[in-house]
């Protein structure tokens, strides 16, 4: 792998990671596009490992706080974790049990494409949640569970884990800023959970790219991923976020039109 496509594949990582655009469907339909053999295992976990920093970087104070008030037996610290955790259970199931199921999809750019149009349609739903006059601040266990199923669907190429999870809890009456702090501090225990599982297969994978590429790849999706986190929040704020539906349509339906003229690309 070239520096050149390792800062592209960190850039698109880091970007599409938070935006609610779909990181996975991006990077199936990058490696399509580009033309890379990439050994996979490493590089994914990689990625996820800058984009977890950059979760951590900008919620560092939320993060403290948590994990103070876990110390110190705090009651609501405590039941913020007890619901990050219950809202990782779906997607730790359905990702356990259909594995085999899910893998073959990360080879199918075109199945990657249209689930970008779905994705459109997700988060074109904030348009009218997100406009309600008054939201919960409150996660409830209702809303945790509804966003953990959200993130199972998430398992798929082309579907947004932060655009599903934001519009889920959203849409049942949370503030959406709230929402997207839950969601991303969601993303620790499962990238977290995801790069341990793969440990012995890094192992395996990881003379086949270079550590330079790596660090390259590395430090673009930690810098993007910050940026995008902050323009994430910024944009639910001005309730303009539901224009990333606009995005997502215009990427499945550009691909699935290449596609369509050029077989090689599906």
């Amino acid at each position: 792998m070239t520096l050149f496509q390792a800062l592209i594949l960190g850039v698109v990582q880091g970007l599409t990671e938070f935006l609610p655009v779909s990181s996975s469907g991006h990077l199936v339909l990058a490696d399509a596009l580009l033309g890379i053999d990439a050994p996979g295992v490493l590089l994914v976990v990689t990625l996820h490992v800058a984009t977890l920093l950059a979760v951590c970087w900008v919620y560092r104070s939320r993060l403290a706080h948590i994990a103070v008030g876990v110390l110190r037996g705090d009651a609501d610290s405590l039941r913020y974790v007890g619901l990050l955790a219950l809202a990782s259970v779906p997607a730790a199931v359905i990702g356990i049990l259909f594995l085999d199921v899910l893998a073959p999809t990360f080879e199918r750019p075109v199945f990657a494409a249209s689930m970008l149009l779905v994705t459109g349609v997700v988060v074109w739903t904030l348009r009218y949640s997100a406009a309600r006059e008054s939201h919960r601040q409150e996660v409830r266990v209702s809303d945790a569970v509804a966003v953990g199923v959200a993130q199972a669907f998430a398992l798929l190429p082309g579907i947004s884990r932060s655009g599903s999870t934001v519009a889920a809890g959203t849409g049942l009456g949370v503030d959406p800023t709230r929402m997207a702090e839950f969601s991303f501090l969601m993303s620790v225990p499962a990238i977290g959970g995801a790069a341990i599982l793969q440990l012995d297969e890094i192992s395996a994978t990881g003379a086949a790219i270079g550590a330079v590429p790596l660090v390259v790849a590395f430090v673009a999706a930690l810098v993007s991923g910050v940026l995008a986190i902050r323009l994430f929040v910024a944009m639910l704020t001005k309730r303009t976020f539901h224009r990333f539906a606009y995005y997502c349509w215009f990427a499945g339906a550009a691909y699935l039109l290449a596609a369509w003229l050029s077989p090689g690309l599906r």
